[in-house]
């Protein structure tokens, strides 16, 4: 694996929750802190349905990259948001069926950057690479990810719960128009998010207790028609935007899942 700030000093504040550390946790991970801790199970205790929410978002992460690979014959991943490595990465799906796939992963936390350093190896066909970078950093992205995917091929971007860390003051529908502007037509956006349609008073209530916690990655679930026009201009693949854990699934979780998915393609 291959970083373009290699010799970036790591430093944070582990006194405050980072919402890798904190998806990280609720995964079952190790590696996160106690303000991480505290932040998850606070809205665990508010909202039951987070941690199932956060295994169906990595179910459906494994399921669109297969989709993405075996059908829609994409070779090259974007992957912002990443969060810390764990079982079945992008690039570990990815390049299962195709060994010369080539993916960018970006984050923002230092952790993540260690450790992305550290575990994040590509098959020798292919190339995986690490930005340091926020989401909101989309020339940088850019500009540093065209070291490793070719920008005049088609790209699947991945922000798989990542844009409802971004608040509206920050322009989220700017940013996301602004990366499918940098990919060619055939590129597809791959995204998830939770939503404040399903379980709205637990969903408001979580949302205070996680965001006094979060700093400045403050916490902002959306409405169906809010997720719905990330995809503007794009074409959905189906079954279109649908609940979290029912694109392309096979069995579906028990419990109510308050997120919704999608996959566009750009014509």
């Amino acid at each position: 694996m291959t970083s373009h700030d290699a010799a970036e000093p790591l430093s944070f504040d582990t006194s405050v929750a980072h919402p890798a550390r904190v998806y990280d946790y609720l995964l079952g991970g190790k590696d996160n802190y106690e303000a991480d801790r505290i932040a998850a199970e606070e809205i665990v205790a508010i909202s039951p349905s987070v941690r199932p929410t956060v295994r169906a978002n990595r179910a459906f992460l494994r399921r669109v990259v297969q989709y993405l690979v075996a059908e829609a014959g994409i070779r090259q991943f974007l992957d912002v948001g990443t969060g810390l490595p764990t079982n079945e990465n992008t690039h570990q799906i990815a390049q299962q069926i195709a060994p010369e796939a080539r993916v960018v992963y970006v984050d923002n936390d230092p952790i993540v950057l260690a450790h992305a350093r550290a575990l994040l190896t590509s098959t020798p066909e292919g190339a995986t690479a690490y930005v340091h970078a926020d989401a909101r950093d989309t020339a940088t992205i850019i500009h540093e990810a065209a070291a490793t995917l070719d920008f005049s091929q088609p790209v699947a971007v991945m922000l798989l719960c990542i844009m409802q860390y971004v608040p509206d003051s920050a322009g989220p529908h700017g940013i996301v128009s602004r990366l499918m502007a940098a990919v060619p037509p055939g590129s597809y956006l791959a995204m998830s998010d939770t939503t404040r349609d399903i379980e709205p008073e637990q969903m408001a209530t979580g949302a205070a207790k996680y965001n006094a916690r979060l700093g400045p990655n403050q916490f902002t679930p959306r409405t169906r028609a809010e997720f719905a026009a990330f995809f503007d201009g794009l074409e959905f693949a189906d079954p279109g935007l649908v609940p979290l854990p029912d694109w392309r699934a096979l069995a579906r979780p028990a419990g109510r899942i308050p997120a919704y998915a999608a996959l566009g393609r750009k014509p």
